[in-house]
């Protein structure tokens, strides 16, 4: 918490303590001046940084929430404290902004590649129920929320569909709540996780999601497939992750059928044995399922 020393000099010609006793006369300003416990003698010194934490004090008072914060720093206050005889002016966090930090700490548990950030809200308990054609998926999504807490090896998901059913929120608030209870994820937007191949940290990022607990491969199938990012790219990845038994879910608007031939086609020529490879991975990692709902995103 930042702190601030205060030391009093060139006041001979300002009556320092007749404007303390003007400040006093508001009552917020009262209230934090006898907190302290220090003498009016020093505490006049202090007059105009306490009436700077008087204003940032009253916006507190009138706020609802964190958005409508009106303080120089959002969520916290400007405060004197007393420090072992010492004025000291601290920055304190208020109540919304310490829910906040409560409500988000799971989000150190997962990591987001190229996806909306909107998922970080997703949760199991704001999904669309009403859709019976959805009921298979949100079943299997709430029985391995059980599950993975007694069996981390255990299979994930290949789930497919229309666009805009709902696939990635449902899995992402899975992830989201296993991460309130100290699981680790990661989430990969996967046309756009290829397109930075090149980049410099592109090899951190792809060992992390490698070795990660919990992976969504989000929108396998939209990629631009080349004979490259097939075999040197998803094909070890899949390799890894079926090896250590690590949990791998996927969401696309193919079916699996689709995705091998998807799979099979490269600039270098069609490869359907490498493709076959790779849906054999995919079959050996996940259970298939298909949703097809209304466009949730109209």
């Amino acid at each position: 918490m930042e702190k601030l020393n205060i030391k009093i000099d060139g006041f001979e010609n300002i009556d320092i303590m007749s404007e303390y006793k003007k400040a006093l006369k508001d009552p917020v300003f009262q209230k934090l001046a006898s907190k302290l416990k220090i003498k009016d003698e020093v505490l006049c010194g202090y007059t105009s940084m306490i009436e700077d934490s008087v204003c940032e004090y009253k916006n507190c008072m009138e706020c609802t929430c964190l958005a409508s914060c009106k303080n120089r720093i959002k969520g916290h206050v400007y405060i004197p404290i007393n420090i072992n005889g010492d004025i000291q002016f601290q920055y304190k966090s208020c109540k919304y902004y310490d829910k906040m930090i409560k409500n988000t700490k799971f989000l150190n548990k997962i990591s987001y590649f190229n996806t909306p950030s909107s998922l970080k809200e997703a949760t199991l308990s704001k999904i669309h129920k009403t859709d019976k054609n959805r009921y298979e998926a949100i079943l299997w999504i709430n029985n391995f929320y059980k599950d993975y807490k007694k069996d981390k090896n255990i299979k994930g998901l290949y789930l497919h569909g229309n666009f805009g059913c709902g696939k990635t929120y449902l899995v992402a608030a899975l992830f989201n709540d296993l991460a309130k209870e100290g699981y680790e994820s990661s989430i990969i937007f996967w046309p756009d996780f290829l397109r930075q191949a090149f980049y410099d940290d592109f090899k951190d990022k792809y060992e992390s999601i490698k070795k990660v607990p919990l992976l969504l491969i989000d929108d396998i199938g939209a990629e631009n497939i080349t004979a490259w990012n097939r075999d040197e790219i998803l094909c070890p990845l899949l390799q890894y992750r079926m090896e250590e038994n690590l949990p791998t879910f996927f969401t696309s608007n193919l079916t699996i059928e689709q995705l091998e031939e998807h799979l099979s086609n490269s600039k270098s020529g069609v490869d359907s044995v490498k493709a076959a490879r790779i849906i054999a991975r995919i079959k050996q990692l996940t259970t298939d399922l298909e949703m097809i709902s209304k466009n949730l995103r109209k």
